[in-house]
């Protein structure tokens, strides 16, 4: 389903659980007290997760080949064989995905039986309850890559846009890959729609916030852009920054993040010294709250900062 491009949206409007947790985030880091946040399914302010959603599960995804056990994972925590999913590959450059088309291929060898595919480019029509109706029903929803401002030109503030924090809210799981990994996150990093070697765009700066207080970036090692993150943690030192190489995800469940994959995901703190990332590879899990790792795994071919030193291994 395609559509005429639309307009940037305007003010963002998204469940008001999702505005809790940035504030929560943001209060956390500045060290402020969260005072009158409001409860939630009578959970105290406290029980919720200050980066991750409340319910449902994330996967996000650093580009390049993806292996069996990213595809599988994801597919299980949609369902399994009953999983109803949806895929929506705006980020992409064409305008038509037909029902067998190629990028399908993966879920349906990792075992999904029941996908469909979601797409426009006129925001208009994304922001109807028909053209959102498939998210209804969905148990998870797959984000491929491509350039990330389509996303955001697309279904930022939209109907669509709601029904994929429905999605979560139901249990299920929201992932994606490359461009489809940094939409989850507050902050959008490569949103300028001329090139993606900038990392702070004015008007594409708002992702999609299943991540509260956090700003990812993709394809790290494979295109040198280890120290990428720091330019935008300079501008917004508040912000979590996370880093995936290709071939290596994060899977995150409230404010646990599970790397899988066969590289590398790293960690950037501008709060805490010394000014270097922290790598980590699959099996470990990271609590994205507290910005430390609660079991570590660190490759043995650990990868090197532009001047050369090894990147901090973390706790």
């Amino acid at each position: 389903m395609a559509g005429s491009g639309g307009g940037r949206p305007g003010s963002r409007v998204v469940p008001r659980w999702a505005a809790t947790l940035a504030l929560l985030a943001i209060f956390s880091i500045a060290g402020c007290g969260v005072g009158l946040i409001p409860e939630r399914s009578g959970a105290s302010a406290q029980e919720l997760p200050r980066v991750g959603p409340p319910s449902g599960s994330l996967l996000l995804a650093g580009g390049g080949t993806l292996g069996p056990e990213i595809w599988e994972r994801f597919v299980e925590l949609a369902g399994g064989p009953d999983a109803r999913i949806v895929v929506i590959p705006t980020a992409a450059s064409q305008d038509h995905f037909p029902d067998d088309w190629s990028g399908l291929q993966p879920l349906i060898q990792a075992g999904a039986q029941d996908i469909r595919i979601l797409h426009t480019r006129d925001r208009r029509e994304a922001d109807t309850d028909a053209f959102a109706e498939p998210l209804s029903e969905a148990t998870g929803v797959w984000i491929p890559g491509g350039r990330q401002w389509r996303l955001v030109d697309a279904y930022l503030d939209t109907q669509v846009h709601q029904a994929l924090f429905q999605v979560l809210e139901r249990g299920g799981v929201v992932g994606g890959t490359s461009a489809g990994a940094s939409i989850q996150a507050s902050y959008l990093v490569r949103g300028d729609p001329e090139t993606n070697q900038i990392m702070i765009s004015p008007d594409y700066e708002v992702g999609f916030g299943f991540l509260a207080g956090t700003a990812v970036d993709q394809h790290l090692l494979a295109r040198g852009r280890e120290e990428d993150l720091w330019e935008v943690l300079d501008a917004h030192p508040d912000l979590l920054g996370i880093g995936l190489d290709e071939g290596t995800a994060l899977v995150v469940t409230q404010d646990r993040g599970e790397i899988i994959g066969v590289s590398q995901a790293l960690f950037y703190d501008a709060t805490e010294p010394p000014r270097r990332p922290r790598s980590f590879s699959s099996g470990t899990i990271f609590d994205l709250a507290e910005r430390a790792a609660v079991t570590a795994t660190v490759d043995e071919n650990e990868a090197e900062s532009q001047d050369g030193s090894s990147l901090d291994p973390g706790p």
